[in-house]
């Protein structure tokens, strides 16, 4: 395939907004030029763009977008970051696979929500439509492979829905078991106990509201985070409920969770169907919950895949090739 040239201008002309889109150095142009195997040029706010079609209409529907990021308010600049270039990309790839024309600004198709605590934006139609799916079905399934957004963006959602008071609680859980590993006794009380199986959680509600405000909500028991083995025996209403890694819940536990569900409350499930470590003869509860569950017209399921994956570009390639290995 030949070589095409194509020019874009940002406007308006703002020297502070160029400088934060292009980076230190112009990182985030380099970034983007690795990332898409163009070659990008600048004169002020003229950028010329040499490359495939397909890439360069792609690296400049992604400028359009980043620049219309560097300023969240009049007089206030965003700095971007090689990190935001390389999600901005995965989510205007994700637009263009679904035929929207590449020329077109598309940025604006994947709507963020916007918390008092934070914005959150979906960076690939999956998780779009996972997130609608999340604020529309009782139970809402996401289910691919690690790096795909289904925890964070489950989490988000439930805060999101906790700060407009649609729902009175958080509860997250995890099944607690060993990711192939035997960690033997582990000394201190119950909660310092589970607290390794259950850290991830706090980690994306770290991320999202920060340490103190987590802390807030945990002591008001608004927030409520433990293994499942706790849930039994529960009713939870007025709640967002979220099973993680539901790959490593028995039959029986996928059951007793799904069971447990109260009025005005929303249930997500995530997991990973290839990092089921469950004894070899014992099935997954997430894998039977597909099989049994499926032709509930309330409870709706999200397959992500590799390229819906928001880490660092060698996670899809790590991925990728275990995927291949297994298919020998």
């Amino acid at each position: 395939m030949d070589y095409v040239k194509k020019e874009i201008r940002l406007n308006p002309i703002n020297n502070r907004r160029l400088m934060s889109l292009c980076g230190p150095f112009d990182d985030n142009l380099k970034q983007l030029e690795h990332q898409l195997g163009v070659v990008i040029n600048r004169y002020d706010n003229v950028f010329k763009l040499i490359g495939k079609l397909i890439a360069i209409n792609t690296a400049a529907n992604v400028l359009l977008a980043l620049y219309s990021d560097t300023e969240v308010e009049v007089g206030v600049i965003n700095d971007i970051s090689p990190k935001k270039v390389y999600l901005t990309v995965k989510q205007i790839q994700g637009l263009e696979r679904l035929s929207i024309k590449s020329t077109d600004y598309v940025y604006d198709s994947l709507k963020q929500f916007i918390m008092k605590s934070n914005i959150v934006k979906p960076r690939t139609p999956n998780q779009a439509q996972y997130i609608s799916n999340i604020f529309s079905y009782d139970i809402t399934f996401g289910i691919g492979p690690a790096g795909t957004g289904k925890t964070y963006l489950a989490i988000a959602a439930a805060i999101d829905l906790l700060e407009r008071r649609k729902r009175k609680y958080i509860v997250l859980t995890r099944p607690a078991i060993e990711a192939g590993e035997k960690l033997g006794f582990l000394p201190g009380d119950l909660n310092q106990k589970s607290d390794p199986y259950i850290r991830p959680l706090y980690d994306a509600l770290f991320s999202i509201l920060g340490h103190e405000k987590v802390e807030q909500l945990v002591h008001k028991n608004v927030i409520d985070v433990a293994p499942l083995a706790y849930m039994r025996g529960r009713t939870l209403n007025d709640s967002v409920v979220i099973l993680d890694e539901s790959q490593n819940t028995t039959v029986t536990q996928m059951k007793m969770f799904l069971t447990r569900i109260g009025f005005n409350s929303t249930a997500i499930i995530t997991g990973d169907i290839t990092q089921v470590d469950l004894p070899k003869n014992q099935l997954s509860g997430l894998i039977h919950a597909i099989q049994v569950l499926s032709k509930i017209k309330d409870i709706s399921f999200n397959f992500f895949s590799k390229e819906d994956s928001v880490r660092h570009a060698i996670v899809t390639r790590i991925i990728d090739a275990y995927e291949t290995w297994c298919k020998k």
